[in-house]
């Protein structure tokens, strides 16, 4: 990780090339989850990819020679951000039964919105501008807009709504996830073990979530079941993470985080051009929205 004292004042090409592709993986992930719950149960899929993530991970802390086992009494607070961040992941892949990918990539991107509104309810120095209040408002309009097409519109999905709902609700445990690693005493923990605070507490919960739901266990899924798997767990769940924080620590934050809006318009693209989603009126209206509100709300104040 670079110091404070190398951190860059703009985003030179490296950068920009590298944000590019986190972006797109994390909006090409939903679409493979769907492509690949007929060959495996969602919260199944969800529990081999946080598993897989968590050992690249612990090898690369040890390689490394990171320590993450110190006394630090950040225990609970991560135990918590595990919690969320494993149930988040649990509606994401249910959610993607009843809706499409599409459709759920734009809820979950809600997810800086929930950390905009609860943010300053801990931290009484980062309450929104005006500016930021607008992309708020536009933000969660849109995704209105978009639920009100999953209640009223027949589709090939007749539990749209609940899928919908299940990637709104995703969102906002992402939002709470951030705001537990912002408001506690994990800011002062290193981005490492944060992740496995993360990683590792859904690979202890997800097994047993998919257990007590009467999951079944296909462990003899085709060998491409077996490769989204793969790019899920170590391009999704490490690598891009990595990338991430390297970013973070050596870039401007708010002109980092700006990018995020790209993810839910890669996913919808995608989704569009592989799995023939619809791409509504709507749908499009709605993903502009979210993605404005993004660049907004992470403007710098």
């Amino acid at each position: 990780m670079s110091t404070i004292s190398e951190r860059r004042t703009h985003l030179d090409a490296t950068a920009i090339g590298l944000l590019i592709g986190c972006c797109f993986v994390w909006g090409f992930q939903q679409v493979l989850i769907k492509l690949t719950l007929p060959a495996m149960a969602p919260v199944f899929q969800a529990s081999l990819r946080m598993v897989v993530g968590a050992l690249c991970l612990l090898i690369w802390c040890r390689l490394r020679g990171i320590a993450l086992w110190q006394r630090d009494g950040s225990l609970w607070p991560g135990l918590l951000a595990g919690t969320l961040f494993a149930f988040e992941f649990v509606c994401i892949y249910i959610g993607l039964i009843d809706t499409s990918a599409s459709r759920l990539t734009i809820f979950l991107y809600t997810s800086p919105f929930w950390v905009a509104v609860c943010v300053p309810l801990r931290i009484r120095s980062e309450r929104l501008n005006l500016l930021q209040w607008v992309g708020l408002c536009l933000a969660f309009g849109s995704v209105g807009l978009a639920l009100q097409e999953g209640w009223n519109v027949q589709t090939d999905h007749p539990y749209q709504w609940r899928g919908d709902l299940l990637g709104v609700l995703a969102g906002a445990l992402w939002g709470l996830t951030t705001l537990t690693l912002r408001t506690t005493r994990l800011v002062h923990v290193g981005a490492e073990k944060m992740l496995i605070y993360q990683l590792g507490g859904s690979a202890l919960i997800l097994p047993l979530v998919s257990l007590a739901l009467g999951e079944t266990w296909n462990w003899s899924a085709p060998s491409w079941a077996w490769a989204s798997i793969a790019a899920q767990s170590v391009l999704g769940a490490f690598v891009t993470i990595l990338i991430w924080m390297w970013l973070m620590a050596r870039y401007p934050v708010t002109r980092i985080t700006s990018f995020s809006f790209l993810s839910p318009i890669f996913g919808l693209l995608i989704a569009h051009l592989w799995l023939g989603e619809a791409w509504t009126v709507r749908l499009g209206v709605a993903m502009f929205g979210v993605a404005v509100g993004i660049v907004l709300v992470n403007r710098p104040k």
